[in-house]
Order: C-alpha cells, then sequence, then structure tokens
C-alpha cells in the first residue's frame, strides 16, 4: 500500500485523498471519495471541510501511518463507520462500535412514520425493542420534547454504546435503558403509545450471500432471525400485546421481501395492519399495526 513518496512530490491532504480514492475505487468501495474524507479527517481530527481548506498541508509521519492501518482494515472489509466510531443518522451523531449495528438511512422510515403517530400526544410513552446504538430511541426523544421512552437490548455492551448516545445527544434525562429479552425486564404494568422495532430478520440461508461487510463484521446477534428470518416478529406479535396502550401502535422495520409475511403473522394474532410504508427506493420497510378496540 502506497502513501510513501516513491518520488519527490510531498504527500498533501490533496494528494492523500486523490490517491485514497483511486485506491479504495480499484477495491469496489461503493464511496471511495466520501470514505477517504472521511477516514483522513478522522485521523486528522478535523471536519472534512478542513481537508480542503488545509489541502496543502503535509500530514505528519504518524498520522500518515495511522491512515495506512486504517485503509488496510477498510479493504480488508472492516465498515468505515466502525473505523472512524461513527455514523450519522436524522443528523445526528452516533458513536458505533462492532457491538451494535451499524444505523441506516432506511431505519428512518421507522423513526419518521413513529415521530408522526405520536406527535399529536403531549407526553408519549415509546418503546424501543432492540435499540442497538440508540439511535430510534434518540431520535425519537430529541424530536419530540415530551416523549418518553424506554429502550432495551439483550446485549450489556450496545446498552453501553446506546446511554453514551442518548447523553452526548442531549437526551439521557427522558431515555431509560433496560438489559434483557424483549419484554423480559419492562416493567408488567407499562403501558406504551407506540412500540417501535427494527429486529434481527435475516434468514439463515441469507447470510451467505450478505456483503462482507455486514456478515463478517456486524453483530450476528442483530442480525439473525432465525431459520426464516422471521422468529422475532412471531414473538413480538404477541409479546407486546399487554404493553400497548389504547389506541396505541406498534411498528417495525422488515425485510423488503416480507411484507405479506409478517402482515400474516401480525393478523393471525389479532392485529389490525394499518399500513405498510416504503423506502426510498420503494421497497416495503415498515408495517404499522393497532389492536381492534372492542366496547
Amino acid at each position: 500500500m502506497a502513501t510513501e513518496s516513491t518520488d519527490n512530490q510531498p504527500w498533501t491532504i490533496q494528494r492523500l485523498l486523490t490517491w485514497t480514492e483511486q485506491f479504495l475505487r480499484s477495491k469496489q468501495i461503493e464511496s471511495p471519495r466520501l470514505e477517504a474524507q472521511l477516514l483522513l479527517a478522522h485521523v486528522l481530527r478535523v471536519p472534512k471541510i478542513q481537508l480542503y481548506v488545509r489541502s496543502a498541508e503535509i500530514p505528519s509521519e504518524a498520522d500518515r501511518t495511522t491512515f495506512r492501518t486504517l485503509l488496510k482494515r477498510r479493504v480488508e472489509g472492516m465498515p468505515v463507520e466502525y473505523l472512524i466510531g461513527v455514523r450519522e443518522f436524522f443528523l445526528l451523531p452516533f458513536r458505533v462500535t462492532p457491538a451494535v449495528l451499524i444505523p441506516r438511512p432506511d431505519t428512518e422510515v421507522l423513526v419518521l412514520e413513529g415521530l408522526k403517530r405520536i406527535r399529536p400526544l403531549s407526553a408519549p410513552r415509546v418503546l424501543d425493542l432492540g435499540t442497538g446504538s440508540g439511535a430510534i430511541a434518540v431520535v425519537i426523544a430529541k424530536q419530540h420534547a415530551q416523549a418518553r421512552v424506554t429502550a432495551v437490548d439483550i446485549s450489556p455492551e450496545a446498552l453501553e454504546v446506546a446511554a453514551g448516545n442518548a447523553e452526548s445527544n442531549g437526551v439521557a434525562d427522558r431515555v431509560q435503558f433496560l438489559q434483557g429479552d424483549l419484554l423480559a425486564p419492562v416493567a408488567r404494568d407499562a403501558r406504551f403509545d407506540l412500540i417501535v422495532s427494527n429486529p434481527p430478520y435475516i434468514a439463515h440461508d441469507e447470510f451467505p450471500g450478505l456483503d462482507r461487510e455486514v456478515r463478517d463484521f456486524e453483530p450476528r446477534l442483530a442480525l439473525d432471525g432465525g431459520v426464516d428470518g422471521l422468529d422475532f416478529y412471531r414473538r413480538l406479535a404477541v409479546e407486546t400485546i399487554p404493553f400497548l396502550a389504547a389506541n396505541g401502535a406498534l411498528m417495525v422495520e422488515i425485510g423488503y421481501t416480507q411484507d405479506v409475511l409478517v402482515r400474516t403473522i401480525l393478523e393471525h394474532q389479532g392485529w389490525q395492519v394499518e399500513q405498510t410504508f416504503s423506502d426510498g427506493a420503494g421497497h416495503p420497510r415498515v408495517i404499522a399495526a393497532s389492536r381492534l378496540q372492542t366496547a
């Protein structure tokens, strides 16, 4: 791997960016320019815009060595978000580690539709099951100033990351984190106006076909939905019922091929499926359901 000068030209910031973009493109990295910027800005501890303001500067040998190390790990498959330790979601910075799934734009559909649901409520109670990095819980609390959010994850390591994200984004006083398996740690008398979840939904036979970055580096615990990918939807359809407030809703993210299957699971347990919301690519991504009200 280059980034050592083989001619008389110094390795300025601009030259490093140009070389790195070409190198990452040759390795079939999807966004080589952006990733070159993210990695170098991280190493130099500056905002991305400063790379261009200071384009003629020559980074120190120590910084170039660190940069080479990160590039090596990136082309080995490590996601850039884990290398720099942060991912932006809903315009907020979230710390990410290999203990949590990297937040993705598709999940913003779940957040947006959830916020629409609770916007008319003065002090909505929200439950986020499988919170991971805390992205869903934190954004909901950030966007609705009176919302009280309970966020659950089975992984203590994930909860540590999530709690830090709540603190850094200024909502730690309104997000409660609980460690346990789905509803197990939630108080039996708790009721929620909105229950949201982006559960594991990858089927076992789909793992070999996943991108290497996902399959080999993101936590399997956050991906593995059982043999057919639907295990958690079956549990959510049953276990969330006692915790739903009157006129409350359940909203779940799904794999884009799972719409009919998840709808059927919910309807079998007496849920009224209200709508499926699509992501930016037009794929089914979020299902909203409620309980039929009886007199």
